[in-house]
C-alpha cells in the first residue's frame, strides 16, 4: 500500500524532500484525474497554477505531466500566480478544477498541494475523503506521465497566462481610478510571495503612491513564516511609521490572506479586519446577504448581523467548510481568522488582493484613516480585542492533550461562567459576557491554537492563560 497523504484545513502541505516528493506530487494529481473522471468533469480539464516557493514550477510540471498522462487536459500557469487567480480561472475557463502547488503560510521548508473544485473554491469534505482514499490506493509505480513537451504538442498541456482576465474582473467590483486619485501613501508586503507586483500593477502611475516591500522572489521569506501577522510583519509596521504611510497591506506566500496595519504602524487584528470589510459591505456599498464565518472569527459579525438584518452562518475552521456554505446561502462574505476573506460577485474563494482593494476603497469613500475606521466599527459593535496562542508539540503528544481535553467541563473560565461548549472543531468556550476561547489542533502542521475574543486586552491574555491550562501545554 502506497504512502498515507492526508488533507488538512486546506490541501496536503509536507517537508520538502521528506513526504513531498516528486513522486508524491504525481500520485496526488493522478488521483485529481481519476476523482475529475468519476464525477465526469475530466472532460472540461484542470487548471494548475503554483507560488513562488521552492521548485514551485517543477513541482507544477509534474503534476500537469501525470494529469495529462491521465488523457485530462491541463491549463497550466505560466508564472507563479496567486491562488485567488489561479482559482477564478478555474471558473473563466470552466474547467473541471483545480491544483495549486502551495503551502500558504507554512514554514519555507514546506511545499503543499491545494485541490479547487469546478466553482473556484475549495474542494468540500467528501470530495476531499474520496481524493484521499483513491490516492491512497495508487502507489507511484500506477501513475502515467507525459513529458511536458510532448504534452503540449498533443494539446494535453496549453500554458496560460490568466492575470489579464483577473483584473478586468476586479476592475468591475472596485473603482481603480478612484482608488489611484486619492493621495493616500501605501506600504505593500507581499511577503516575497505570488502577490508580488500585483497593487503596483493595478494601481500605480497616478496620485496614490504605493511602496512595495519583500517583492522580490525568495524562497527562504526573508527568514519568516510568509503569514501576515504581526510577528511576521515588523518591516512593514516600521516601514509605515519610517515613511508616515496611510496604511499598509500585506498578503501572504499565496496572497490569499491579507495583514492590515494602520497608519501608526500598528497591526490591526484579522477579526477586526473581517468585520471592517462586512461593514464595508453593508453600509459603504449597501449590499445585503448572509455572513459565512468560521468557530474562530469574531463575535463583531454576529452583531452586525443583528444590526443591518442579515444572517450569520457559523462553520468549522477552513475554506472547505466555508466555501459549500458560501454557495448554498448565496453570502455577502466568507471569511475566517487566518485573514482569508471571500465576497459574493466574485469566487468563494479567499482573496489577500481583493481585500485590500475592499479596504482601500472603504478609506477613500468614508474619508477615514484605519484607526479611524475601527473606531468607528467599535461605535457600532462595541471594543473587541482578540489574541492568538500557536504551541508547538510532540507529535506523539496529541492524544494526551485530547483526552484531557475531553475530560475538562469547567463551570468556568477565568472567573466568568461557560455559556455553551462547542466541540464541532477543537473546544469552543463561550462565556456568560459573551467572549470566547478556542483551543484547537492546526490541520497542517504539529500545533495547538488557542484564541480568545474579549472585550479588553487583559481579559483575552487571562483566557489564554486558562486555556493553556486546561491543554496542560
Amino acid at each position: 500500500m502506497a504512502g498515507s497523504i492526508a488533507f488538512g484545513t486546506d490541501g496536503w502541505r509536507a517537508i520538502i524532500a521528506d513526504e513531498y516528493t516528486f513522486a508524491n506530487v504525481r500520485r496526488c494529481a493522478h488521483g485529481v484525474a481519476e476523482l475529475l473522471r468519476r464525477k465526469g468533469l475530466a472532460d472540461r480539464g484542470v487548471v494548475i497554477g503554483y507560488d513562488t516557493r521552492f521548485e514551485s514550477e517543477d513541482f507544477a510540471a509534474a503534476a500537469a505531466e501525470a494529469i495529462a498522462g491521465a488523457g485530462v487536459k491541463v491549463y497550466l500557469c505560466a508564472r507563479s500566480e496567486p491562488t485567488p487567480v489561479i482559482s477564478f480561472t478555474i471558473r473563466a475557463f470552466q474547467a473541471g478544477g483545480g491544483v495549486v502547488i502551495t503551502a500558504s503560510h507554512n514554514p519555507p521548508v514546506y511545499n503543499g498541494f491545494k485541490v479547487r473544485s469546478d466553482y473556484g473554491g475549495a474542494a468540500d469534505p467528501e470530495t476531499i475523503a474520496e481524493l484521499e482514499k483513491i490516492i491512497a490506493a495508487t502507489p507511484s509505480e500506477q501513475v502515467t506521465t507525459i513529458p511536458r513537451d510532448e504534452a503540449i504538442k498533443r494539446g494535453l498541456i496549453e500554458e496560460v497566462r490568466p492575470a489579464d482576465a483577473y483584473l478586468t474582473h476586479l476592475g468591475e467590483l472596485v473603482d481603480f481610478e478612484n482608488i489611484r486619485r486619492a493621495r493616500l501613501t501605501v506600504v505593500i508586503d507581499p511577503m516575497y510571495g505570488a502577490g508580488m507586483g500585483w497593487f503596483p500593477r493595478m494601481l500605480g502611475g497616478q496620485i496614490l503612491k504605493l511602496i512595495e516591500i519583500n517583492g522580490e522572489r525568495n524562497p527562504w521569506f526573508g527568514g519568516v513564516n510568509p503569514e501576515p501577522i504581526s510577528r511576521n510583519l515588523q518591516k512593514l509596521l516600521s516601514t509605515v511609521r519610517d515613511v508616515r504611510a496611510d496604511v499598509g497591506l500585506a498578503t501572504d506566500g499565496d496572497a490569499d490572506r491579507l495583514g492590515v496595519c494602520d497608519e501608526n504602524g500598528q497591526f490591526i487584528n484579522q477579526l477586526r479586519v473581517y468585520s471592517l470589510l462586512a461593514l464595508y459591505l453593508l453600509e459603504v456599498r449597501g449590499w445585503r446577504g448572509p455572513i459565512v464565518k468560521t468557530l474562530s472569527t469574531s463575535s463583531m459579525l454576529d452583531r452586525l448581523g443583528q444590526l443591518y438584518g442579515v444572517p450569520v452562518y457559523e462553520t468549522p475552521v477552513g475554506f472547505k467548510y466555508v466555501a459549500p456554505k458560501m454557495l448554498e446561502t448565496n453570502a455577502l462574505i466568507g471569511g475566517e481568522e487566518s485573514g482569508g476573506y471571500a465576497f459574493r460577485g466574485h469566487i468563494p474563494e479567499r482573496d489577500g488582493i481583493l481585500a485590500g482593494l475592499f479596504l482601500l476603497d472603504m478609506m477613500v469613500r468614508l474619508g477615514k484613516s484605519p484607526s479611524q475606521l475601527v473606531e468607528y466599527l467599535f461605535s457600532k459593535v462595541g471594543p473587541h480585542f482578540y489574541d492568538r496562542l500557536d504551541l508547538h508539540f510532540p507529535a506523539g503528544e496529541r492524544g494526551e492533550i485530547t483526552a484531557r481535553l475531553d475530560r475538562a467541563e469547567p463551570d468556568s473560565i477565568a472567573s466568568v461562567g461557560v455559556a455553551q461548549v462547542l466541540r464541532a472543531d477543537g473546544y469552543k468556550y463561550v462565556l456568560d459576557d459573551g467572549s470566547w476561547l478556542l483551543i484547537r489542533f492546526s490541520g497542517t502542521e504539529p500545533i495547538m491554537r488557542i484564541y480568545a475574543e474579549a472585550e479588553s486586552p487583559e481579559r483575552v491574555q487571562a483566557l489564554l492563560a486558562a486555556g493553556r491550562s486546561l491543554a496542560g501545554v
